[in-house]
């Protein structure tokens, strides 16, 4: 038995050294021990993701502030969480967590578009660990609903800082100066 089929039996918590044995691509991520498989994501959520970090990447390497990443790049937060988030920024401070197979740490500013296979994950569990790894802020965006919301660190606690629904901008709290309206993600 493989280590995707065995993941699919479930009942093991698998560790950082497992996740590594899974074969280039296979589309799994590590969450709180488990195998989870990632499949494909929609064509609508690869423009929306596009877009956006199309406008992050332009806003940043403009202002020489660090790096933006998107999926699939392995984020890792411990030994039974590894994730592939779509979009992350990486402070130039902090390119030292930057290794040649995966980010060691949180990154600065993660975004997670929400998808039928993985909204539960990105909206409870990955939401508490980037909350406990130190994720300075958190974007989630809504394809069905054409929504971002912005949450940053309170008192160890994420909380909504932002939210727009349709029309309307978010701004970054990490990337002071960038904002995005909503029409450009979600429109044409």
């Amino acid at each position: 038995m493989t280590l995707a089929e065995a993941a699919a039996a479930g009942g093991k918590t698998y560790t950082y050294a497992d996740y590594c044995k899974l074969p280039e691509g296979t589309p799994y991520q590590l969450i709180g021990g488990e195998l989870v498989l990632t499949p494909a994501p929609s064509t609508y959520h690869q423009i929306i993701s596009m877009k956006l970090e199309f406008q992050m990447v332009a806003f940043v390497t403009r202002q020489n502030l660090g790096i933006v990443l998107h999926a699939p790049v392995n984020v890792y937060l411990g030994e039974t969480e590894t994730y592939q988030p779509d979009i992350i920024f990486i402070a130039r401070e902090r390119m030292k967590i930057i290794e040649p197979q995966r980010i060691n740490g949180a990154p600065d500013l993660v975004v997670e578009i929400l998808s039928p296979a993985t909204a539960y994950y990105d909206l409870r569990k990955k939401f508490k660990v980037y909350e406990r790894c130190g994720v300075r802020e958190y974007w989630i965006v809504d394809p069905e609903e054409k929504s971002v919301q912005v949450f940053v660190p309170r008192d160890g606690k994420f909380v909504l800082d932002q939210e727009a629904e349709g029309t309307g901008e978010v701004s970054s709290r990490v990337l002071p100066g960038f904002t995005v309206r909503l029409e450009s993600i979600f429109e044409g």
